[in-house]
C-alpha cells in the first residue's frame, strides 16, 4: 500500500492532497497542469515538497514534519519516463543490466531472460538505442526499471511521445506487468483509453486536489469529474470470449448477454474489459427490428441527469453491467424515460474500437 500526503505551492495553485494507492495499477488521471507529475516526482524523491509524508508498505520514504528524507536511490522505485532516457553509448543488453546496479543487496531479482521474453526484446539486445523505434525504446526502458527490483513502478505518461500504432504496441506490455508480475504501479495519464485498459484504481486530480478516487468504471462513468470531457464518458464491462466467427466478428458473453465485436486476438475463455462510450449508445422503448446494429441489450433506466445544454446522461442497468447513454433531453422526453422504465440499449459492433478492448483481471468489485 502506498500512502501519499503532499502540500506544495505551484505557479497557479497549491498542491494539497492525500490518497492511498492499493495493490495494482493506480492511475493519476487529470488534464495538463493538474499536478500529476509533481506528485510522482515527489514520490520518487526528485523534488522536495513544502510538506508531506509518503509511505510504501512499512517503509517511510519521507516525512518532512519529522525531518525524514530517504534519497531517491534508496527508495527502491523503478521510474519509466515519458521518453526512454536510455544510454545511447550502451547496447540494449547493457542498458537493461544497468538497472541491476540499483537493486538492493539481498533483494529478489527478476530473471533477465524472463523480462526479455515478456517484453519481446530478445532480437534487440545487441542494438544501440539510436537503432530502435520509439516503442522498442520504451519496452527497453520498462525492462530496465523492472531489473532494478523495485517495490513500486512509477510511470509518468510513458506513451505520450508515441503515435497511436506504437501506443497499441506498448499497452499490452503494461497489462502483462499488472497481471503477471504483480508489482504495484503509480501511472500518470490524461488518456481515458489508458485508464480503461490499465487501471485497478483511479485518482482524479484537478488544480492540485483529489477530485475523486475510485475504480476505473466509477470514474469513467462520471461526466462530472472527467477531465477529458463528456465525449470520453463511457461504461466498462467485463465479458468473456465465447467464440470467433468466420465473418470477422468475435462473440462475447457479458453477464449472459451476447456482445459482438470486431474480431479480438484473445482466445475463447479469455476475460476482457470492453469500454463502450456513452455517445455510441442509442435507446429504444421497444425492441428494434430491421437494424444493422447487432448489440441490442435489454435495460432499465436507473437515473437521468441533464446538463445546462441539450444533452442528458442516462444510466442503465443491464445483465451485462451498468451502461451509459448520452442522448438529447428532447429524446429522453419523447421516449418518456424515467427511473425504472424498461428500454433497449443499442450499440453498433464497429463503434467499439480495438483500443477499447483489452485483457483484464476482475477489478470492479
Amino acid at each position: 500500500m502506498l500512502t501519499v500526503a503532499l502540500r506544495q505551492p505551484l505557479a497557479d495553485f497549491t498542491l494539497d492532497l492525500s490518497f492511498e494507492a492499493p495493490p495494482g495499477v493506480t492511475v493519476l488521471f487529470g488534464g495538463s497542469g493538474a499536478g500529476k507529475t509533481t506528485v510522482i516526482n515527489a514520490v520518487a524523491g526528485l523534488m522536495r515538497p513544502q510538506a508531506g509524508r509518503v509511505t510504501l508498505n512499512d517503509r517511510v520514504l519521507f516525512d518532512l514534519a519529522l525531518g525524514n528524507w530517504l534519497p531517491p536511490h534508496r527508495r527502491r522505485l523503478g521510474y519509466i519516463f515519458q521518453e526512454s532516457r536510455l544510454f545511447p553509448h550502451l547496447t540494449v543488453r547493457q542498458n537493461l543490466l544497468f538497472g541491476r546496479w540499483f537493486a538492493p543487496r539481498g533483494a529478489a531479482r527478476e530473471d533477465l531472460d524472463r523480462i526479455v521474453t515478456m517484453l519481446g526484446i530478445g532480437p534487440l539486445l545487441q542494438r544501440q538505442p539510436l537503432a530502435l523505434s520509439g516503442g522498442e525504446k520504451q519496452r527497453v526502458a520498462i525492462g530496465r526499471a523492472l531489473l532494478s527490483s523495485p517495490d513500486l513502478i512509477l510511470a509518468d505518461e510513458p506513451l505520450t511521445a508515441l503515435d497511436e500504432a506504437r501506443k497499441e504496441e506498448i499497452l499490452p506490455y503494461f497489462e502483462r506487468l499488472r497481471d503477471e508480475l504483480k508489482i504495484p504501479m503509480l501511472y500518470v495519464s490524461h488518456s481515458a483509453a489508458e485508464v480503461a485498459r490499465l487501471a485497478t484504481s483511479v485518482v482524479v486530480l484537478k488544480d492540485g486536489q483529489v477530485q475523486r478516487q475510485g475504480s476505473a468504471a466509477e470514474v469513467l462513468g462520471d461526466d462530472r469529474v472527467m477531465p477529458t470531457g463528456v465525449r470520453a464518458v463511457g461504461a466498462l464491462l467485463e465479458a468473456r470470449v465465447l467464440r470467433h466467427h468466420p465473418d470477422g466478428l468475435s462473440e462475447l458473453d457479458a453477464g449472459g448477454l451476447s456482445l459482438f465485436l470486431p474480431q479480438v486476438s484473445q482466445a475463447p475463455g479469455s476475460l476482457l474489459r470492453v469500454r463502450i462510450l456513452a455517445q455510441d449508445v442509442i435507446l429504444s422503448r421497444h425492441r428494434p427490428v430491421g437494424l444493422s446494429a447487432l448489440n441490442i441489450l435489454p435495460a432499465t433506466v436507473e437515473q437521468i441527469r441533464s446538463g445546462s445544454g441539450p444533452g442528458a446522461m442516462v444510466s442503465l442497468s443491464t445483465e451485462a453491467g451498468r451502461l451509459l447513454a448520452r442522448i438529447t433531453r428532447r429524446s429522453a422526453q419523447a421516449l418518456e424515460l424515467s427511473p425504472g422504465v424498461a428500454c433497449y440499449a443499442v450499440v453498433k459492433s464497429v463503434a467499439i474500437a480495438r483500443s477499447d478492448v483489452s485483457g483484464a483481471t476482475p477489478t470492479e468489485s
